[in-house]
């Protein structure tokens, strides 16, 4: 197993290792779960199942370890900021007609 960084822990930006995603392992700075649909790539709150992938089980909770079959490491996890940022502007543009 490579030792190179392969992504960043979704809850606390911490750099993963190859290692470091088990279905069982936490972050070691945050200690929050590392194999979950928040730290996958195919993860896409605004699809169905919040997946990019059509064939997948269903995961309720996003933020918990699962056996999905279809994970893979994303290098930059999506953020609770980058769904604020949307809201923002959302919000932004609705009150220029006010």
């Amino acid at each position: 197993m490579s030792d190179l960084i392969n992504g960043k822990c979704w809850h606390c930006g911490h750099e993963l290792q190859t290692a470091d995603y088990g279905r069982e392992t936490g972050c070691l700075s945050c200690g929050k779960p590392t194999r979950v649909c928040r730290n996958c790539r195919w993860y896409a709150p605004s699809r169905p199942n919040q997946c990019e992938e059509p064939s997948v089980e269903r995961v309720l909770d996003k933020e918990k370890a699962n056996f999905c079959e279809l994970f893979e490491p994303t290098l930059e996890p999506l953020t609770d900021q980058a769904t604020t940022s949307e809201d923002s502007l959302r919000q932004a543009a609705e009150d220029l007609f006010k």
